[in-house]
């Protein structure tokens, strides 16, 4: 699932916007203050940021500039009462990728957020880093990092098989694919030793009770990410 950082200090547009996002599978996280969306930012990976301008404390744009800065990868869009062409112009001077003036049409907006998010995962696939939960994933150093923890070596077997569970997050991976793909065969020594590498990635994935791979009997494997 998709993780979004929303920074809004109106509570009542805050809800009904993070309630309308969950629903189309979308995990949101609301911050009601540019201070504690940088706060929320250290602690977590987020895919996209949603930033109001006018906010209490730090408004939008400071915001905006200090994600750019500590987060380049993160794309964000700001929502803002502000419709002069000097905001909208500073706005993506700040590196926004979109700028939606209030009131806001929430289908042009969710619309909009499925074409960011797509176009990130692309970028992320072609750069081969993946972020799952609160661990980054680099497959070509074979690498995977809790937070801000020392990386952990990844085998290549392992780093090919974290790799299909993302590319294929929350759907079923059948067993035959990845061994076939991966091992070259489907004998029992070969499913043996894809169940002791599953074991492994579990072990190593164990700090973020979020992600599970799950078991289906005779079938396969489902890799997936709940919501915080």
């Amino acid at each position: 699932m998709n993780k979004i950082l929303l920074i809004e200090d109106d509570e009542s547009f805050g809800y009904i916007l993070t309630e309308y996002l969950f629903l189309y599978d979308l995990d949101i996280t609301w911050a009601k203050s540019g201070e504690e969306g940088l706060e929320l930012a250290e602690k977590h990976h987020f895919d996209l940021g949603i930033f109001d301008i006018m906010l209490p404390g730090q408004n939008g744009f400071e915001i905006a500039e200090t994600m750019k800065r500590k987060h380049p990868e993160m794309p964000f869009i700001f929502l803002s009462a502000k419709s002069l062409k000097i905001d909208k112009l500073k706005g993506y001077k700040l590196g926004a990728d979109d700028y939606i003036t209030k009131p806001v049409d929430e289908e042009l907006l969710l619309a909009k957020i499925k074409v960011l998010l797509l176009r990130n995962k692309k970028q992320q696939i072609r750069k081969d880093i993946f972020h799952i939960g609160d661990y980054t994933f680099s497959h070509d150093k074979q690498e995977l990092k809790y937070k801000d923890e020392t990386p952990i070596q990844l085998t290549q077997r392992e780093a090919e098989l974290l790799k299909m569970f993302c590319l294929n997050e929350r759907r079923l991976l059948p067993r035959k694919k990845a061994l076939q793909d991966i091992w070259g065969s489907t004998d029992e020594f070969s499913r043996k030793s894809m169940d002791v590498f599953i074991s492994h990635l579990r072990k190593h994935l164990s700090k973020d009770e979020r992600i599970r791979i799950k078991n289906v009997h005779g079938k396969g494997f489902v890799f997936s990410i709940s919501p915080s």
